[in-house]
């Protein structure tokens, strides 16, 4: 579990290299937040974008050196409910933002 800003409950689902991004070389950080979901959600879409940044900050980027080479763009998503990446599942909800990294700190990109 990882402490973030809403209080929410986020685990760690799984970090995803080797998918190229717009950007380029892509990192992505995936997480589980229950509190997102559509039914029962309790949190806003500016609640979760907070998290998402601090993911990014405290988060991924100390994990970088793991997971290879320096990418150009870092991806934290957030979804109710465990979904393969790549795939779409219509019953989730899922937020995603995009990160340039740059001397230690994370850039907002947007999607």
């Amino acid at each position: 579990m990882v402490d973030v800003p809403s209080g929410q409950s986020v685990t760690h689902l799984d970090t995803v290299t080797g998918e190229p991004g717009p950007a380029g070389l892509t990192v992505r950080f995936r997480f589980l937040a229950p509190e997102i979901g559509r039914e029962g959600g309790m949190l806003t879409p500016e609640e979760a974008q907070g998290d998402m940044d601090y993911l990014c900050e405290h988060f991924a980027l100390s994990r970088l050196s793991e997971a290879g080479p320096e990418p150009a763009q870092i991806v934290i998503t957030l979804m109710d409910r465990p979904v393969p990446f790549g795939q779409s599942d219509p019953e989730a909800t899922q937020f995603f933002e995009a990160y340039r990294p740059e001397a230690g700190h994370c850039i907002w990109e947007g999607f």
